[in-house]
């Protein structure tokens, strides 16, 4: 069976609860497509997907569902059949659109266990706080990964934790604003951004994100099989 080797872990009880879980991953990059398949690579039965972008070439460094055949292709439909092409029985939803105040509700309203943000559009974030913060729904984002290198400096805690990573300091400041609890679950980086030879767009390894999409993943894993420390 496709998932003996997790099941020798866990036990059929937890495996079977985890197998009803229903989870939403906003964002298919560096990060969110590591996430969104280490789901499904764990048992998760059910879990929606959505980004509005095509893959591009230089994606290709960084994105599991990159590569030179799913270049110009939309990122949930390559999502979608790899997915599928890993575990038929999955139940899984896309969405290719982009967040916004007017249809996240909409996104949201199949009632997830939990939703993974691995956005890096800020207002987009904010929406997304928003709602699951004001609905109760449990939620751990993601914050900058670009121009990294150390993957072992990634750390998950609450957002009132945060320290060093610009993209955390910007969304705690809007939801700060806003009036809304810092009191979530994030994942970050404490390592400073490199400095790049050209400012002019971001820079990525291949590693870093990976490694955060993986820790995103775990925490929600972990939560539902009653391993988080």
């Amino acid at each position: 069976m496709i998932f003996d080797r997790f099941i020798n872990m866990i036990g059929e009880e937890r495996f079977s609860d985890l197998k009803r879980k229903k989870v939403m991953v906003f964002g298919l990059g560096g990060v969110g497509s590591f996430a969104a398949e280490a789901l499904i690579r764990s048992g998760i039965g059910e879990i929606g997907v959505c980004d509005f972008d095509k893959v591009e070439e230089t994606n290709l460094n960084r994105q599991l569902i990159a590569l030179s055949s799913t270049i110009d292709k939309y990122k949930v439909e390559v999502f979608n059949d790899r997915a599928l092409d890993i575990n038929p029985d999955l139940n899984i939803k896309i969405f290719n659109e982009k967040v916004s105040a007017e249809n996240i509700s909409q996104i949201l309203s199949d009632g997830y266990d939990f939703v993974i943000d691995c956005i890096d559009d800020v207002d987009a974030k904010v929406e997304i706080a928003k709602y699951c913060l004001e609905k109760d729904i449990k939620f751990i984002a993601s914050m900058g990964f670009a121009n990294k290198f150390h993957p072992e400096m990634i750390k998950i805690k609450k957002m009132n934790q945060t320290s060093v990573c610009p993209l955390a300091k910007t969304l705690r400041r809007k939801l700060k604003i806003a009036g809304y609890s810092l009191d979530f679950p994030v994942c970050y980086s404490e390592e400073k951004p490199a400095k790049l030879l050209d400012n002019s767009y971001l820079g990525s390894t291949s590693y870093t994100p990976s490694a955060a999409g993986l820790h995103l993943a775990a925490y929600v894993v972990n939560h539902f099989i009653g391993e988080n420390i």
